[in-house]
């Protein structure tokens, strides 16, 4: 249980209070220093998942960690983010669309799971893609300032919004092959 990919994802749960922390405390660099601790959490997120296949430690205990330690991040800095911007439109309905498909595929998930079907609800491709823009969507929307004459924060906007678009569009996905199980039980 104790190997290299599940100390990372350990790991990632341990930022999440530090995360809040310094985000919260909003001093000069607490948006740099917030973007940084996510966007390490986000390559521990697919470093962990590598090393597991890559070393052959993958467990039960990774398979079940991992995602959980994944939706744990990815909620609590969107619900920093509404905290922050909730005068945002976008960002709050963004936050509301992708923290309701967690909730609806992890339960989804483990249904299917329990049925002997987990095959049939897992992560595709375009789910990689949902979860890269919104990383760093995240992470722009954390930094917030703009770089290099960049509006970070903008472009972190348009990607959130793609993201909770791509998280729809995963989420019927998911709900249509399981609804071809679900007919059946």
């Amino acid at each position: 249980m104790w190997n290299i990919p599940n100390s990372l994802t350990i790991s990632r749960i341990a930022m999440i209070p530090v995360l809040v922390l310094v985000y919260i405390y909003d001093n000069q660099w607490s948006n740099v220093i917030s973007a940084i601790i996510f966007s390490l959490a986000a390559i521990t997120d697919w470093f962990d998942g590598y090393l597991a296949r890559k070393l052959g430690q993958l467990s039960a205990f990774g398979a079940f960690l991992d995602p959980v330690a994944d939706k744990l991040m990815v909620s609590t800095a969107l619900i920093l983010l509404v905290f922050a911007h909730g005068e945002s439109f976008l960002i709050v309905i963004s936050a509301i669309v992708i923290i309701g498909r967690e909730i609806t595929i992890s339960a989804l998930r483990e249904w299917m799971a329990e049925v002997g079907q987990s095959a049939n609800v897992a992560v595709s491709m375009l789910g990689k893609v949902k979860t890269t823009a919104q990383m760093v969507s995240i992470t722009f929307l954390l930094y917030r300032d703009d770089l290099l004459s960049m509006p970070i924060f903008s472009i972190g906007q348009a990607l959130l919004i793609v993201a909770a678009v791509l998280t729809i569009i995963s989420m019927i996905i998911y709900l249509k092959a399981a609804w071809r199980v679900m007919k059946n039980h």
